[in-house]
């Protein structure tokens, strides 16, 4: 996988979330349908905090891989898990046909923001996470990355220094969490590549539809929403005109992430496919 983003050829990748009913798998498997024929590199399925959508997670991606071209990936977090539990989850994701997995540390079930207090019996970082996952199989493994820095993080360069370690420990490639500033995409992977590791790192997209919803979203995990962004996007009273301006920012964003370098662009797509493909039109990007 990291050779296939690391190629020059540009990578694009979706994100996807365990649907709570029939109504929400019908909207996924849409969204899914409607974005196969793009190629993505790969997709990758969420997962809930301590387990919560565990089997959910399982299904979709057990189905991704049975029944699409694209390759899934499935996200794992040390939340609620002792790790002889965590070994179970890889061995079943093996068992489904999945042999890529996100590993992340995960938010605590009261929020990104609670304090961190690891599992008894479980693992505390997502390196610790990423050595199992690396012992247990063959797996290829993804980590997140944070152009801002972790909230938790003590300075952008000991967030940096946490990447570096988890690519030594066998993470292939990093995606990042939403951000709307290209500097700070850009001054991670410098951090990075200072430390003398060449993890490829994508850039993380939410489209933007809603100003607020995204305000609090950033608030919530720690992501500054610019305002002269705000400013621009709030100059439009109607919802449809709010929308368009968004979706225009960040086609914006994506063209000035490949230009200074991103070797490619993961969407958040809250398993929907309208803002992404409105994104891929202004970026001439092709089925």
């Amino acid at each position: 996988m990291a050779e296939r983003i690391g190629s020059g050829e540009r990578s694009i990748s979706f994100e996807f979330f365990p649907p709570k009913d029939e109504a929400g798998v019908a909207q996924l498997w849409k969204a899914i349908q409607d974005l196969e024929p793009y190629a993505p590199t790969f997709v990758s399925v969420t997962y809930g905090a301590g387990g919560a959508t565990r089997d959910t997670t399982v299904e979709i991606t057990g189905r991704i891989a049975r029944e699409t071209s694209m390759t899934p990936v499935a996200h794992l977090t040390c939340v609620g898990h002792t790790r002889e539990e965590l070994e179970k989850i890889l061995d079943t994701y093996a068992e489904a046909g999945v042999h890529h997995v996100m590993a992340l540390r995960g938010d605590p079930p009261e929020g990104p923001r609670a304090d961190w207090v690891p599992t008894e019996g479980g693992l505390t970082y997502a390196l610790d996470l990423v050595e199992l996952a690396r012992s247990r199989g063959d797996f290829s493994i993804s980590v997140a990355a944070f152009p801002e820095g972790h909230p938790n993080a003590e300075s952008r360069d000991h967030d940096a220094d946490v990447l570096v370690a988890k690519a030594k420990a066998g993470a292939d490639y990093a995606v990042t969490q939403m951000f709307f500033r290209a500097d700070d995409y850009v001054d991670l992977v410098q951090r990075v590549r200072d430390r003398g590791v060449d993890i490829p790192i994508l850039p993380g997209i939410m489209p933007i539809l809603n100003v607020g919803a995204l305000q609090r979203q950033g608030e919530l995990i720690g992501t500054s929403v610019p305002e002269d962004l705000v400013e621009r996007i709030s100059r439009h009273a109607e919802p449809a005109d709010v929308r368009a301006e968004g979706i225009k920012v960040s086609a914006e964003l994506c063209e000035e992430l490949l230009e200074r370098g991103a070797p490619g662009l993961h969407f958040y797509t809250l398993n929907r496919s309208k803002a992404t493909l409105e994104i891929f039109e202004r970026l001439r990007i092709t089925a």
